[in-house]
């Protein structure tokens, strides 16, 4: 099923075109020195790989998530390197929490020139199955806290006159996955809300000066894995999963050149390319393989992840998840049944 599913990716791809180069070059090395970041999901992940390089070019990062004590560490580590930093604990579900979150970075740096909409949860699990609250705060974070920021990024970018709000979205923006149903649907959501609002730009005469770009990537090795809440029974496990230095890359490269709409390298490029020419099918064989990497994950209780109150794990850059699943299939090939997982150390029960 992989090799069927890897041919109809390469045939997508020869169809597409190859996908963008994210490359930064030699002239945007210097475009970000003075710059101001607003980074919404800056403690891991992602959003700290994107601090942590933005603060080696120099620029200025606001840094905002829930777990303060660990946006103390990337600050630091910002200012190292040549950038400054400025620390502003967020829940990004609460407006008024993001409100200020804008004021604190305007008032500190002058201006916002880029705002990265970045934080995430995730539910794993049979849709019926997963609590209805964990499934609100799903739609809270990854939808509402996307449109909350850019609610508040988009009113001082059009009166200033320029910005660039860069929105996470995913592969799943395009093709949804079974068992990752509500995060796929505010995925969907995500990459709505940049083509309504780069058409409301538009007509507004700031569409040349103020974009709007939804990075889509495929699977990545993150600490998202650790955080998402999870009822399937097994530890979620995703095919052929991406470094976060090539998201990450992606991200800086799409505040200095916003895209539409962003594919990140050839997997998710193929990916949407052939769920446009077969949908059914795509989807079909995409819940497939999830069902099949699911199965071989490392058996787990239910949990609700970081989704409701953060936890001490899952705190860096990667996630070694790629480590971990190349140890499940080496268990499943000697024969051995894996050990059961119980919760990390901070992590919320059901």
């Amino acid at each position: 099923m992989l090799r069927l599913v890897l041919t109809a990716s390469l045939g997508a791809v020869a169809l597409s075109g190859c996908a963008a180069s994210t490359q930064l070059g030699r002239s945007d090395l210097s475009k970000v020195a003075g710059r101001t970041y607003v980074i919404v999901g800056a403690s891991s992940g992602f959003g700290q790989g994107a601090a942590l390089r933005l603060g080696q070019l120099r620029g200025n990062v606001v840094l905002a998530a829930r777990r303060a004590d660990l946006l103390e560490e990337i600050a630091t580590s910002v200012r190292a390197s040549g950038g400054q930093a400025l620390v502003v604990p967020t829940d990004v579900s609460d407006p008024a929490q993001v409100e200020a979150l804008a004021d604190a970075a305007a008032r500190r740096f002058g201006r916002i020139d880029v705002w990265m909409n970045i934080a995430g949860v995730g539910a794993v699990g049979r849709f019926w199955e997963v609590p209805i609250a964990d499934t609100s705060r799903v739609v809270d974070v990854n939808l509402k806290g996307v449109m909350f920021g850019s609610h508040v990024a988009l009113r001082r970018f059009v009166n200033q006159g320029y910005g660039t709000l860069v929105n996470m979205g995913s592969v799943e923006s395009e093709v949804p996955l079974a068992y990752h149903s509500a995060y796929s649907a505010t995925k969907a959501g995500v990459l709505s809300l940049g083509r309504s609002l780069n058409q409301e730009l538009r007509h507004a005469g700031r569409g040349r000066t103020v974009k709007v770009a939804t990075v889509m990537p495929w699977a990545a090795d993150t600490p998202f894995f650790q955080h998402t809440a999870n009822y399937s029974g097994h530890a979620d496990r995703m095919v052929m999963l991406d470094g976060p230095e090539k998201i990450v890359q992606a991200l800086v490269w799409a505040s200095l050149h916003p895209h539409e709409e962003l594919p990140v390298g050839w997997k998710a490029q193929a990916a949407s390319t052939a769920h446009h020419l077969l949908p059914d099918l795509t989807e079909r064989i995409a819940a497939n393989i999830h069902r099949a990497e699911i199965a071989k994950g490392t058996p787990t209780p239910p949990t609700s992840g970081s989704v409701h109150q953060p936890m001490q794990a899952g705190r860096g850059t990667d996630g070694g998840v790629r480590a971990r699943m190349k140890a499940e299939d080496a268990a499943t090939k000697a024969g051995v049944p894996p050990s059961p997982q119980g919760p990390e150390k901070g992590q919320s029960g059901p």
